[in-house]
């Protein structure tokens, strides 16, 4: 048995019929400023994707075969990379960016909530392309096909799969009977936490576009800023705690905050990875605190903690902001930070990275190794929230870890064919491959990736793409094995 091709090109359908609709956003932000340009741009894309997508909805007739997970696969890898690539070209029809490759790095950034950027002066940007950078993160943030997945019912098709393929974590738990009730659960938390933090930011003195464009790349874990020095521009020290908050709201599994609306605080309080990410964020952040003053780093104490927690945040929930050039800090402080690029948010968070229940598992398997070697006949299971994880899960963990640095590594290799450092051309990978988006070097948050050549900008864009949707899916489409009919 083959691919569910009629559920795949009918659901593709739907979404690039969803994909024009939501480019009428930038096209009322752009007739608010003025921007003719960026009007026609983002309509002479937006009218063909609902056309097409509405005429190609009507045509493809109901499948009668159920989607399985491979079918999940193919169609997240397939999405993903088509929105980004239409999704790029009002960017450069409207003269924004010079080439489609650096449109296209530019949207894969936004699609996989990274953050990294090509654009030497953001403040240059058009209104309507700032607002399409960070709603791009908005969408990609809960997942494309999450959204989606509300409507899947009218398809005929299950949801579980897609989720299965598209959402950052191990699993996406189903915490309501139906997975569109789920998704639609989660969105309507994704949506609230939107419009507080755009509101608790208007009263700290940021304008509407403003707060609306931060709390989307905050809520998305994104990172794209509107300005060259990103949250620092405002120079508030009222903002930079709002974002902080809520940076670690959204690298929060969005799960536990069902159980939270349901009146069941213990379950969320208790969890095992949200106690741990609690204590990774603190630990990181006093370190960074007690040295950076003691080091004259910082004016102060409170500045000093200030300055940690925000930028801790920002690089353990993968969301990228800075307030502050932290490639100047201290060695012991930047290292910090950079052991916080593996590590991430929080399973079925908007977070990147590792993920925070990945990390705490390979450190249990280190100590029932370690206890192993002292106790050979002692029989010592690995638990998860008091309940044990089975060997097929501790398995794939170590197999999502060990494929992560070898993809880390190899795109690295392909990176240093630009020639430039070490540490840019490892950092450059890591924070592509974690969705994080500042790195070190030559791409400091200070700075942005317009240095690399054409081919290192394509390939750092599938990169982010690919740490996005947990690597397997889209690595998956090499294997011959996936391409094979069912036996």
């Amino acid at each position: 048995m083959g691919f569910c091709l009629k559920s795949i090109a009918k659901i593709l359908s739907r979404v690039l019929a969803m994909l024009g609709a939501s480019m009428f956003l930038p096209v009322i932000t752009a007739l608010a400023y003025g921007e003719n340009d960026c009007v026609r741009s983002f309509l002479v894309v937006a009218l063909p994707c609902i056309f097409f997508g509405v005429i190609l909805q009507r045509i493809i007739p109901y499948s009668r075969h159920n989607m399985r997970l491979r079918d999940g696969f193919l169609l997240v890898t397939l999405t993903w990379l088509l929105l980004a690539s239409i999704a790029a070209v009002p960017v450069v029809i409207s003269g924004s960016m010079a080439s489609w490759f650096d449109a296209f790095f530019e949207m894969c950034s936004g699609f996989s909530t990274t953050g990294a950027t090509v654009c030497e002066d953001v403040e240059a940007l058009p209104h309507a392309i700032l607002l399409w950078r960070s709603f791009s993160h908005w969408i990609g943030g809960m997942g494309i096909l999450v959204f989606a997945i509300a409507w899947m019912p009218a398809l005929g098709i299950s949801g579980q799969e897609i989720a299965e393929a598209e959402t950052p974590g191990p699993v996406l738990s189903k915490i309501t009977p139906k997975m569109s009730e789920t998704a639609r659960d989660l969105y309507l938390i994704y949506i609230a936490f939107t419009l507080i933090e755009t509101v608790l930011l208007m009263i700290g003195g940021m304008g509407l576009f403003d707060a609306v464009t931060h709390s989307f790349a905050t809520v998305g874990t994104g990172g794209f800023g509107n300005y060259n020095d990103s949250i620092a521009h405002f120079g508030s020290t009222y903002i930079d705690i709002v974002i902080t908050v809520f940076m670690l709201l959204s690298g929060i599994n969005f799960n536990l905050y069902f159980f939270v609306l349901r009146r069941k605080v213990s379950i969320a309080v208790k969890d095992d990875e949200f106690k741990a990410y609690i204590l990774i964020f603190t630990v990181a952040t006093l370190i960074i605190t007690f040295y950076g003053t003691f080091s004259n780093t910082f004016d102060g104490f409170f500045e000093g903690l200030h300055q940690a927690a925000f930028q801790v945040a920002s690089i353990l929930t993968t969301t990228g902001f800075s307030t502050c050039d932290f490639a100047l800090w201290p060695p012991l402080c930047m290292m910090v930070l950079f052991v916080l690029f593996f590590i991430g948010g929080c399973s079925s968070s908007t977070g990147g990275g590792i993920k925070v229940v990945r990390v705490l598992i390979m450190i249990r398997m280190i100590g029932r190794s370690a206890a192993l070697k002292l106790h050979p006949n002692a029989y010592i299971t690995i638990k998860y929230n008091n309940r044990k994880f089975s060997t097929d899960t501790v398995q794939g963990i170590c197999a999502f870890v060990c494929l992560y640095l070898f993809t880390l590594f190899a795109v690295t290799l392909w990176v240093a064919l630009d020639n430039y450092d070490m540490v840019t051309s490892f950092t450059a990978t890591a924070t592509c491959l974690g969705n994080i988006g500042p790195g070190f070097g030559s791409v400091g948050p200070a700075e942005n990736f317009s240095i690399f050549s054409n081919g290192v900008k394509f390939v750092l864009s599938l990169t982010m793409i690919t740490g996005r949707l947990e690597l397997f899916t889209i690595l998956m489409m090499f294997s011959r094995r996936f391409w094979l009919p069912d036996e």
